[in-house]
Order: C-alpha cells, then sequence, then structure tokens
C-alpha cells in the first residue's frame, strides 16, 4: 500500500509462528488487562461525567498496518470542542514534526491531565488490541493528520501499531520526532517475542515515572 509518495510493505516475518503467537498475546493479554482495569476504567468513566459531561469516550482516525485507517479508543481528556480547536494549538507544537504534543496543552481538563499522566485514558484501546486494530507492542498509530513522512519513516506501518513500543519506555515526548521514528524502525528490525515481553515489562515503570507524559 502506499502512503504518501512510499510504498510500504508488510514486513518479514520475525522468526516462525511470531505472528500467531504474537496474536493469542494480544487476544488473551488484552482481554484479562481490560477485565482487572475496569474497575479504574469506570471510576474515570464517572469523573469525566460528572466533571464536564459527555462524551465520555473520544474515537479518532487513525493510520494503522499498511496505512489502514481504524478508530483509537481513548477516555476523553479534552474538551468536548477540542479537534475544532486544533488550529489554535497547532504552532505551539514541541515535537518538531508532524506529531503534534503539547505540555499543559490548554485544551485539557483538569481530570483529562490526571488521567494522561498515567496513561489511564488509554485503557479502552485494550478493546482496539481484542479486535485486532492493534497489537500490545508496536509503533504508536498517529492520527491521519500526523502521517508524514519522508525516507523510511513510513516502514514503521509495515507492522501493526501497538500500546506501547520503544518510544513509550524512552521518554515519550522528550524525544524528537525523528528520533521517534528512528526508535520505531529498530523495534520492526528488533522484533521477537521476546523482545516485545521484555517491552511489556519495562512499560508498566515508564507508565509510573510519567517520564515524557503529557
Amino acid at each position: 500500500m502506499r502512503v504518501g509518495a512510499i510504498d510500504v510493505r508488510p514486513a518479514a516475518p520475525a522468526h516462525p509462528g511470531y505472528e500467531p503467537l504474537k496474536r493469542a498475546l494480544d487476544v488473551l493479554g488484552g482481554s484479562v488487562l481490560l477485565l482487572l482495569s475496569l474497575p479504574i476504567l469506570l471510576t474515570a468513566m464517572a469523573a469525566v461525567l460528572v466533571t464536564s459531561g459527555r462524551p465520555i469516550f473520544f474515537g479518532q482516525r487513525r493510520m494503522g498496518y499498511l496505512g489502514q485507517e481504524f478508530i483509537c479508543w481513548k477516555v476523553r481528556t479534552m474538551v468536548p470542542d477540542a479537534e475544532r480547536r486544533r488550529d489554535e494549538v497547532v504552532h505551539l507544537n514541541t515535537t518538531g514534526g508532524p506529531a503534534f504534543k503539547l505540555p499543559n496543552d490548554p485544551r485539557l481538563t483538569p481530570v483529562g491531565s490526571f488521567l494522561r499522566k498515567f496513561s489511564i485514558d488509554e485503557i479502552p484501546q485494550f478493546w482496539n488490541i481484542v479486535r485486532g486494530d492493534m497489537s500490545l507492542v508496536g509503533p504508536r498509530a498517529l492520527p491521519i493528520v500526523e502521517n508524514e513522512y519522508t525516507g523510511r519513516q513510513a516502514e514503521r506501518l509495515s507492522v501493526k501499531p501497538g500500546l506501547t513500543c520503544i518510544w513509550q519506555i524512552s521518554g515519550r515526548s522528550q524525544v524528537t520526532f525523528e528520533q521517534w521514528m528512528q526508535m520505531d524502525l529498530d523495534y520492526v528490525a528488533r522484533r521477537s517475542l521476546w523482545f516485545d515481553l521484555l517491552l511489556l515489562l519495562k512499560t508498566p515503570m515508564a507508565v509510573l515515572s510519567r517520564r515524557g507524559a503529557m
């Protein structure tokens, strides 16, 4: 599939049996984590409803495997009209690339800021993982408007997007867009079931440290 001017093809299998084992891990792990995090999710939903009303969830069109679009679900952390107000703050982007990151985004609600710091807003993405839109481990799926690549960067789309990857445990918003893209390419080249498990084990500490969280 072509993404812009770049032809993206599926990445070569990491090793025999990798894809079915990874999918089994996604279905089992995603289901278990969704059930375990349900009390936290329900609390977050109630907090959003009481403090800023509906909608409770935010679905965003993102680009996934081989450029296929899907709806990525999150607990809403911004004011309801945040997408329409994007042009008001896009010039403040701190990532240095098409991906938009802004510390203290004025569109964030107080509850939303807390949810983001601990990645609680991303719990609904376990459902995306069980459905097959995403994987537990893989490059982060970017919103459609942020998918602008140069050189080999679009090769990050040659594998299924994930909830966590090298970028998430390496500073997230503290790294440049170019460094982020290189981390994703490194993951594509190094991926294996053991490497996926290692990244999963390192993710909770990265989340709790809040390093690079916005």
